[in-house]
């Protein structure tokens, strides 16, 4: 491990981007590979929540008008394409990541405030790829004290990907949970290696965030 890159988990935030059910197997944004993601997703959700770590869920919400879509879907959404809208079920998160239900409040999310669903467990709202552009997050993790995150969900050429970038920007430990994310090729894995992220499994990730937890 390199001493400036080696994670650490107990000052680790949880990243899941995009799990929305749009994004799902057979739905109108159909991302291959995300359905099948989702019980790796899950594992390691219910690991942060059992060591009551942060979790951060980040998600897309389009206006029906168009007015806040990325210009590459902005005609599309213009005229008529459902796809991850304000108050649809589409735009929902994945249900099979809850044992609850969890419903988003678009409005306070578009407003740019994190909607909390628990203690250690909140939503917010990206306008674009980024996790970190024009969002809260750099702050919400300031506030915790934050070193290290793990990013997980969909779909990795586009919005894990430029928010691992961004993470980077920012001097965060990264781990990318290789078979917790959609769309992640060859050349991806090693673009990443080359920046200083951790590839890791499911598996390994929930080993180290218990063993982190018993040095407590």
């Amino acid at each position: 491990m390199e001493k400036y890159t080696e994670p650490n988990y107990r000052s680790s935030a949880l990243i899941a981007i995009d799990t929305q059910f749009d994004t799902l197997d057979g739905q109108p944004l159909e991302i291959a590979g995300t359905s099948a993601a989702l019980p790796n997703i899950r594992a390691l959700l219910d690991a942060y929540r059992q060591h009551g770590l942060p979790i951060i869920h980040i998600v897309r919400i389009y206006k029906p008008d168009g007015s806040n879509v990325d210009l590459c879907r902005k005609q599309a959404v213009e005229e008529g394409a459902a796809i991850l809208l304000a108050g649809s079920a589409g735009c929902e998160l994945a249900p099979d990541l809850f044992s609850d239900d969890v419903r988003l409040d678009s409005d306070l999310l578009l407003s740019g405030r994190p909607q909390k669903i628990s203690e250690n467990e909140v939503i917010i709202y990206k306008p674009r790829w980024g996790a970190f552009f024009n969002t809260p997050l750099e702050s919400l993790l300031k506030l915790q004290d934050i070193d290290t995150l793990v990013f997980t969900g969909c779909n990795f050429p586009n919005c894990p990907r430029t928010s691992i970038y961004e993470a980077s920007e920012r001097d965060y430990k990264i781990v990318l949970a290789e078979d917790a994310v959609s769309g992640l090729y060859p050349k991806g894995k090693e673009e990443m290696s080359n920046i200083g992220v951790h590839l890791l499994k499911t598996a390994s990730i929930e080993s180290a965030i218990m063993n982190s937890r018993q040095d407590d």
